[in-house]
């Protein structure tokens, strides 16, 4: 009896593969899973990290190394977790860091390597899992942005530029695998209270610029408005809902931030419309 209850829990429940589940939003959202019942595939860079944090959680998790810039390490990842829990239900693409800085003061290598992880590493892991989830004619896509992937802040043209090109991505995907059932939600955090800007995860341009006066997101670090362990558990609500947005802001001040971007874009389409209309042929 216990074997068929088990087996019938495991069928029920989803599997979860999480990038970046080491720490921050990837963990609480991993931990807010499990505790609804499900299984997740935990991955990120140091493999030790993950089996401290899930040691607790038995085989519900498998715990894996992932380097999301490489395209094969994103690859084997997907296939391991499909040969040990048979299925992958929701992928969140959480990896990434931010690179902040003014764009002058950013050398290119820098503006690559932002890219590599942010874009490139969220594309490699969504290139691997799609062939399963079309299998399975399921699934759910969330690809974490960010505020800055629809307004852009001082001092962080570059991990705005990331952001905006995961939004574009997800929108032009989310068309694409609509025919398999395969649904797909951009979170968009606003400033939520995880180590995100401290030196650990946060990196600066390695030039100075003297004309520019100096931004300061350090001051801000661990005052961030947004509860970490909610967003994980309001993640797990979405991924529940049988219905579920293509874009959901997360935090007070992504609502705020959103309202007046879009109010501001609307006037300005307003204000020149009537020369915007005078560029087609037949005027």
């Amino acid at each position: 009896m216990q074997r068929v209850i088990n087996e019938s829990t495991a069928q029920a429940s989803k599997v979860w593969f999480i990038t970046g589940a080491g720490r921050g939003i990837g963990a609480e959202i991993a931990r807010a899973a499990l505790v609804a019942g499900d299984r997740v595939v935990a991955t990120g860079r140091s493999v030790e990290q993950l089996k401290a944090a899930y040691a607790t959680h038995g085989d519900r998790v498998l715990c894996l190394a992932l380097d999301v810039s490489q395209e094969l390490e994103a690859a084997a990842a997907v296939e391991t977790a499909a040969a040990h829990f048979g299925r992958i239900d929701v992928l969140v693409n959480n990896a990434g860091y931010g690179q902040l800085g003014l764009f002058e003061e950013v050398a290119s290598a820098d503006v690559e390597r932002q890219f590599a992880t942010n874009v490139f590493g969220l594309m490699h892991v969504t290139r691997a899992a799609l062939p399963l989830m079309r299998r399975q004619r399921s699934g759910h896509i969330l690809n974490l942005a960010s505020i800055g992937g629809f307004m852009g802040f001082e001092s962080s043209s570059i991990y705005c530029a990331a952001k905006f090109a995961v939004e574009g991505f997800s929108e032009s995907l989310a068309l694409e695998v609509a025919r398999f059932n395969i649904k797909v939600t951009v979170v968009e955090p606003g400033f939520f209270r995880t180590d995100f800007l401290d030196k650990s995860s946060v990196r600066y341009g390695a030039r100075t610029v003297a004309d520019y006066p100096r931004a300061d997101y350090e001051g801000y670090n661990h005052q961030q408005p947004g509860d970490p362990v909610k967003l994980g558990q309001a993640i797990v609500q979405l991924a529940a809902m049988p219905e579920t947005p293509l874009h959901f802001l997360a935090g007070t001040d992504a609502v705020k931030y959103a309202t007046q971007t879009f109010e501001r874009r609307r006037a300005e389409v307003d204000s020149y419309a009537s020369l915007s209309v005078t560029t087609d042929i037949d005027r």
